[in-house]
């Protein structure tokens, strides 16, 4: 479990197939401000909001194996790039954005990324399209994940919606680099999806 609380930004160095199977590819990981001194082969962190398993370590750097399915549903871990890292929660850990499974439900579209205000540390305006299948998930402030990113609703309009992103998040993250026409992974709240299942199930 995660709390889409960014700790880190990294950067996809490489993908390499792997010898033994070639449908899975390797991605080496520069872990940039991310400590690692706490990370042990197997851990689990999410990359732009997929998580992952550690299966290989060097300083300051780690590697995960990606699976096609995994490539096929996601967008960021394709190429070389920007990613947000967050390392699996302990249970000690505060919980400052909301839980998060790390298994992205669906990938969105970038709409609008507008300044609010003036000035460089201007706010932005971030709306998206969701799959449309996703839309009963997503309310008005309620919470949803970004890359990776725990953030809040503004408002919701069928499958699109708005959030107002503050300078931190914009430079802390790589929320600050979306343009329209960016595809972002998208996670909807645990707790919508549960509901969902129970009262279902109820009515049967």
């Amino acid at each position: 479990m995660f709390s889409g609380i960014i700790a880190g930004l990294g950067h996809i160095e490489s993908l390499t197939p792997r010898a033994d199977d070639n449908s899975t590819v390797r991605l080496t990981i520069d872990a940039g401000n991310l400590a690692l001194d706490d990370v042990a082969l197997g851990d689990s962190i999410a990359c732009n909001g997929v998580c992952l398993t550690v299966v290989a370590l060097a300083p300051g750097h780690f590697c995960v194996d990606v699976s096609p399915e995994t490539l096929a549903c996601t967008v960021g871990l394709d190429a070389p790039g920007g990613v947000n890292l967050e390392k699996a929660l302990r249970l000690a850990d505060r919980l400052g954005g909301h839980l998060v499974s790390g298994h992205v439900d669906g990938v969105g579209e970038v709409l609008r990324f507008d300044p609010v205000g003036e000035g460089d540390d201007a706010c932005r305006l971030l709306e998206i399209r969701a799959p449309q299948s996703l839309a009963k998930y997503i309310a008005r402030k309620g919470s949803v994940t970004v890359d990776g990113v725990s953030l809040t609703t503004n408002t919701v309009d069928g499958a699109v919606f708005t959030i107002n992103l503050i300078p931190h998040t914009l430079t802390v993250t790589t929320l600050g680099r979306l343009q329209p026409g960016a595809r972002v992974n998208l996670e909807v709240d645990l707790i919508a999806r549960y509901c969902e299942r129970l009262l279902a199930m109820a009515d049967e």
